[in-house]
């Protein structure tokens, strides 16, 4: 009696489920690390590694990072508002102008996202606006910060040619060539955000249920995409207009030595720009590219989680900083911003002792008012 044939198809078959199987497998090496995530291939779960769950939903993250947002909001907000009036509005316009404006503009721009910024942490992390806003707010928050990087690198080198090459100045200083800079300012800024804009940033979780924006990746897309994109942006962005800006601020300070003019004001803008740096920018982005780094340049990149996330907090207080270079760089910034301060004192004493005249007033024209006692006696 021969015995039954099994089918081909059943041998391509159980090849089809064993490789499924070894594709269903965690493969060594494949640990999520940091804000990464591995996804199982099976069912499409997100595992998210367990001090990266701790970091999400502990207080630094739930209530410092959010603070020091609303700092940026109250003193930025304000400052920035009436640096872009008075820029526009009381100054001349001189080359400079149009750069201190754009900063302006990218500064507000910034600091009218954070406040879905501030929900988000104060919720737990939990991002509940949608994707397109979430690529929107991470794309505003980078966008912001190499914006102002380009920005204070061409007003360092305005400042170079007017104090170091005075006769050059009359050609190479125009209003015409500071717009043109500074649409291909926005146009490179815009350029470069797109990869950031075109890729998927919010990804929800099961453990814990979050969804998050920006602060959990795809462990794969770290290191083929995300950390060449942001490598190329540290080389170009930061480092290159950060070498561009040192060189310019000591050539005009040695100018200024050297023609033994004061240069006690170009040190403080000097200062103020290096500050910008080394606070703002020079943490968020070396802390970046460790960050996103595919090779283990640490033990644990979940070490630097939590410094990455008050990095790019603090990448923020440049909106802070920026309106006191205004009012360093430009000396006609400097009396307009003076007499506009002057002038709302003035209104504001006028006011006050108006109100306390008329008070004065109203008391001394009311009759007083006695009380009458009435003493009866009994015999």
């Amino acid at each position: 009696m021969d015995s039954p044939r099994i089918p081909p198809a059943f041998f391509t078959v159980l090849l089809f489920v064993y490789l499924q199987t070894l594709g269903c497998a965690k493969q060594e090496g494949s640990r999520p690390t940091g804000r990464s995530f591995n996804v199982n291939k099976c069912n499409g779960a997100a595992v998210l590694e367990e001090s990266a769950k701790e970091h999400l939903q502990g207080p630094s993250s739930s209530l410092l990072i959010p603070s020091l947002y609303l700092v940026v909001i109250f003193i930025g907000l304000p400052a920035n508002m009436l640096a872009l009036w008075i820029l526009i509005a009381k100054t001349k316009k001189m080359p400079s102008t149009s750069f201190l404006i754009n900063l302006s503009v990218a500064d507000l721009l910034l600091i009218l996202v954070l406040p879905f910024k501030i929900f988000y942490h104060f919720s737990g992390n939990d991002w509940v606006f949608g994707e397109i806003l979430c690529r929107l707010m991470t794309t505003f928050f980078y966008g912001n910060m190499y914006c102002s990087i380009l920005c204070l690198m061409f007003i360092s080198i305005d400042r170079y040619i007017a104090l170091v090459h005075p006769f050059s100045a009359k050609t190479l200083r125009s209003k015409k060539m500071a717009s043109y800079l500074c649409v291909g300012v926005w146009f490179l800024v815009i350029g470069a955000m797109l990869p950031l804009g075109l890729t998927q940033q919010s990804y929800s979780f099961k453990e814990p249920n979050i969804t998050t924006c920006h602060d959990a990746l795809p462990e794969d897309e770290q290191a083929n995409f995300f950390f060449p994109y942001f490598a190329s942006l540290f080389a170009v962005g930061f480092v290159a207009p950060f070498c561009l800006i040192v060189f310019c601020n000591c050539a005009v300070l040695r100018a200024l030595i050297l023609s033994e003019k004061r240069y006690v004001h170009a040190a403080k803008i000097t200062a103020l720009v290096l500050l910008v740096f080394v606070v703002c920018f020079a943490p968020s982005n070396i802390i970046l590219i460790l960050h996103y780094s595919e090779f283990q340049m640490v033990q644990n990149h979940s070490d630097l989680y939590l410094p990455y996330m008050i990095s790019l907090a603090l990448s923020t207080f440049n909106s802070c900083i920026d309106p006191f270079i205004y009012y360093y760089i430009s000396e006609d910034f400097r009396a307009k911003a003076g007499s506009t301060v002057r002038c709302c004192r003035k209104k504001t004493s006028y006011r006050l002792g108006t109100t306390s005249r008329k008070t004065e007033t109203s008391s001394l024209s009311q009759p007083s008012k006695f009380k009458v006692t009435v003493e009866s006696s009994v015999d």
